[in-house]
């Protein structure tokens, strides 16, 4: 990006949006580096008006240390060497020379400690994104430049061990330095005139780099939640149904490891909760011998369901979405064939196609990487390893028919246990994860940043549900989240989300029956917009009052009663003193 490409963006930026507010702490002149930011961040951020505040000139701890909750809705660190000691800089007027060295080192102790204690202090209620130093360090130690001395050793492996430390805090990241170095050499990063007269050290290029790193930790793309993937010359190498079961290969002794790495990251993924799936046309025998196989290094039961057959792959596809429950812009359809990925884009718009490259190293080496930057997430959450088995389990309630005698059989059956965590917490990352990733059945679209959150949470009248299920299938984990708020007899819903793994369960309906049974309210106010992904949210509404809603609306008691299938769950209320047990009979 340009610097004016940059200023161009934040022009167009509407003055009307609500605004987000970045503080931007570095001990440098922040020029382009701001402008870069927020530019980088106001085309992922298009609903909002980006703000870029610079802290404190030459103190980045203390503009750390003034960092305020409430203030800004996140926080960039950009450190460079300076902040530690002002003699790892140019402009400091300090010595350098062999006799400062032990005091330079202990003293860049110190500072990391105080840094690091601010940010924890920080990240504990905003967004903090942290780019560690990424300029060279001046010549003051005495060895030649090709030689590494061992106090430069001793401020490399400080800076390691706070990168550590900062990557255990919740609300941290920390840019990747190695991807940043592919993005910005280092040779193209130190600009001394610039940091001589003006007091920014970066090239304009370098500057844009770190903008969009930073901008990436707090605006990250949500990552994808499904890979269905082709077999022959994908999966493996080789045609199963003409050479036959044990003669497809993904090792090095058959030249057919880049195979081998795909089956490898694919188990990965399938172990951090991506749901993994196959579009295959082949022989069903075949692929099931293949399956049986050993030495097979993505496991059968971390993939379903799979499509085995000589079909249309677009309408294996469409099986395997309906069994997922989600939607196609949250899948990718890996195959080594440019036709198959071509007909399952057309069917299905938003899909992201890659493709196997089965004779290409680099590329396939490429493909690996950009699979992990699309399934990527900061940190795996106990659902998450949940999910797959979730819908292997329960793939029963999407065949059973809701209405119907068999159906309603088939709930009373099930052995439902729903729990309700009332507690005001924003301690628990999967909550917020909910609010900002489910479409499906979501009240209003609006995706909630972390500051925002936690200050509804302190409102007068606050409330928060988070929502567990389990049946005699197995655990869900945490599948919906309501936030509101209560006022005399009205309660207000604000947020309102629910897995798309939870559907068909009447899991909503024992919600709201449970605010009516604990807030005993006169009507509950929903803070409804339509979005284009919500119907099955609006069909649920229009259930209880007869047609979809518009806007914001109410709901009473009597209304829902009147309209309420009968629910069969036990329905408990966690973490109070006394448990209560609610068992809901049928209506």
């Amino acid at each position: 990006m340009r610097i004016t490409d940059a200023l161009k963006i934040l022009q167009l930026a509407s003055a009307d949006a609500p605004p987000y507010r970045v503080i931007l702490a570095c001990g440098f002149t922040p020029l382009h580096l701001q402008s870069f930011l927020a530019a980088h961040l106001q085309q992922v951020l298009a609903d909002r008006r980006v703000t870029v505040i610079p802290g404190l000139y030459d103190d980045t701890a203390g503009a750390l240390e003034g960092v305020e909750f409430g203030g800004a809705d996140a926080v960039a660190i950009a450190l460079e060497w300076s902040d530690l000691d002002p003699r790892l800089g140019f402009r400091s007027a300090g010595g350098w020379g062999t006799g400062a060295l032990a005091d330079i080192v202990s003293t860049a102790r110190g500072a990391l400690n105080r840094l690091a204690a601010a940010i924890e202090r920080i990240a504990s209620g905003i967004p903090v994104a942290v780019c560690l130093p990424t300029l060279p360090l001046p010549p003051v130690f005495h060895t030649p430049g090709w030689q590494s001395a061992e106090a430069e050793l001793a401020l490399e492996e400080m800076v390691i061990q706070a990168a550590a430390r900062l990557s255990r805090m919740r609300g941290c990241s920390l840019v990747s330095a190695s991807r940043l170095a592919e993005d910005s050499p280092a040779g193209g990063r130190f600009d001394l005139k610039s940091d001589l007269l003006t007091g920014l050290p970066y090239t304009v290029a370098h500057a844009s780099a770190v903008g969009a790193a930073l901008a990436r930790l707090l605006s990250p793309p949500p990552p994808k939640k499904g890979l269905i993937t082709d077999l022959d010359d994908t999966l493996w190498h080789g045609l199963v149904g003409e050479i036959g079961p044990h003669a497809v290969s993904w090792d090095l002794a058959g030249h057919s490891q880049l195979h081998g790495l795909y089956q490898k990251l694919l188990a990965a993924l399938a172990g951090e909760g991506v749901l993994v799936g196959v579009a295959s046309k082949n022989d069903p025998a075949a692929v099931t011998q293949v399956f049986e196989r050993e030495d097979l290094l993505a496991p059968s039961r971390g993939i379903f369901p799979l499509e085995v057959h000589w079909n249309a792959k677009s309408g294996s596809v469409a099986r395997i979405l309906e069994t997922w429950n989600i939607a196609a812009d949250n899948v990718v359809f890996v195959d080594d064939s440019p036709m198959e990925l071509a007909e399952v884009a057309a069917a299905h718009p938003g899909i992201e196609c890659v493709l196997f490259p089965k004779n290409d190293y680099a590329a396939g080496y490429a493909m690996l990487r950009r699979l992990r930057d699309l399934f990527g997430k900061p940190r795996i959450s106990a659902e998450d390893g949940l999910r797959l088995d979730s819908i292997r389990k329960s793939a029963a309630f999407q065949k059973a028919p809701v209405n119907g005698s068999g159906g309603e059989a088939f709930l009373e059956r099930a052995e439902a246990v729903i729990g309700f965590d009332f507690r005001l917490s924003a301690e628990d990352p999967r909550v917020l994860e909910l609010v900002n990733k489910t479409n499906q059945f979501n009240l209003n679209g609006v995706r909630r940043a972390e500051a925002e959150w936690r200050a509804d949470l302190l409102r007068p009248g606050a409330l928060l549900a988070v929502v567990s299920y389990q049946d005699r299938f197995g655990p869900l984990g945490k599948i919906a989240v309501i936030q509101g708020r209560q006022t005399g007899g009205t309660l207000t819903v604000q947020t309102w989300v629910m897995s798309c793994r939870a559907f068909s369960r009447r899991i909503e309906h024992q919600c709201l029956k449970m605010l009516f049974d604990r807030y005993a309210p006169s009507e509950i106010v929903f803070e409804f917009a339509a979005t284009p992904k919500n119907g099955p949210l609006q069909d649920f509404f229009a259930s209880l009052t007869g047609a979809r809603p518009g806007g914001t609306f109410s709901l009473t008691r009597a209304q829902f009663e009147a309209e309420c299938p009968p629910l069969y769950h036990q329905a408990i209320e966690l973490h109070t003193s006394s448990k209560q047990w609610t068992t809901s009979q049928p209506a």
